[in-house]
């Protein structure tokens, strides 16, 4: 029996999902994209888990892209459903109604970036290394780099990712807005775990609520944004978290989240 390509473990809450490839610098082929598909749902439905880590194994890369030898003898139309595969991954991670950190241990590069991006945060190596190398391969990105980058970085960044080819250093993608934060490569685990922690601790239907409105809302226009943004803000007085929160408040003491 083959060994997963993708490894999980959990702790206080945080489950940490490694792709392990190395060998390949954790490169996605048909057979990742799929377990990781697989453990992105698991962890959506697990009620014990409050936030998600995504990383790759070893020190080198988190992901340095899609399989280009898998890529190489695909039809135009197997390209297609390569592309659409990878895309329904994103797009799960990026709905995910838990936090989801992406923990940029090496280099993101090509599927590698554009998984790195559906993440909700990004924290990064100093020594990581970004970008959307495609149009070398004389390809373009084709698990949503191009649209996610627009919206991340805006138009200026992601025409020069991606018409360039060249990747970035983490002091320059900070500057893009393409991560959250850059650590020294020694102390990545944990501040990434302490983040991971802060989170998991918080109130998880306010947590789904920011990303609700962040990732669905903002996807429309301002006014039905603002719309969709009050929705949330009323369901959550329907919770019992809502009251232990604003109820620690008033009483000085720390909140105990229930996810009710």
């Amino acid at each position: 029996m083959t060994a997963s390509p993708v490894l999980s473990r959990d702790a206080d809450g945080v489950r940490t999902i490694t792709v392990d490839r190395p060998e390949k610098l954790n490169a996605l082929n048909r057979q990742t994209l799929e377990a990781l598909d697989a453990a992105f749902s698991a962890a959506a439905a697990d009620p014990g888990v409050r936030v998600v880590v995504l990383t790759g194994s070893g020190a080198k890369a988190f992901v340095a892209g899609a399989d280009i030898a898998e890529m190489n003898g695909l039809t135009a139309i197997e390209g297609r459903e390569f592309s659409l595969l990878g895309q329904k991954l994103m797009r799960r991670i990026e709905t995910l109604p838990k936090p989801v950190i992406a923990m940029v241990n090496g280099y993101a590069l090509g599927g590698g970036m554009e998984l790195a991006m559906a993440c909700h945060l990004r924290i990064a190596a100093d020594s990581a290394r970004l970008g959307q190398p495609e149009v070398n391969l004389g390809l373009i990105p084709g698990f949503g780099g191009t649209q996610r980058l627009l919206r991340l970085a805006g138009r200026a960044a992601a025409l020069e990712l991606c018409l360039v080819g060249a990747p970035v250093d983490a002091a320059r993608a900070l500057q893009l807005g393409l991560v959250n934060r850059v650590v020294p490569a020694a102390e990545l685990e944990a501040e990434t775990m302490k983040l991971a922690a802060q989170l998991a601790a918080s109130a998880p239907l306010a947590l789904r609520g920011v990303l609700d409105a962040v990732v669905h809302g903002g996807e429309c226009g301002l006014e039905e944004g603002l719309q969709f943004e009050s929705a949330q803000f009323a369901l959550l007085f329907a919770s019992e978290d809502m009251r232990e929160g604003t109820g620690a408040f008033l009483e000085k003491r720390k909140p105990q989240f229930r996810n009710r």
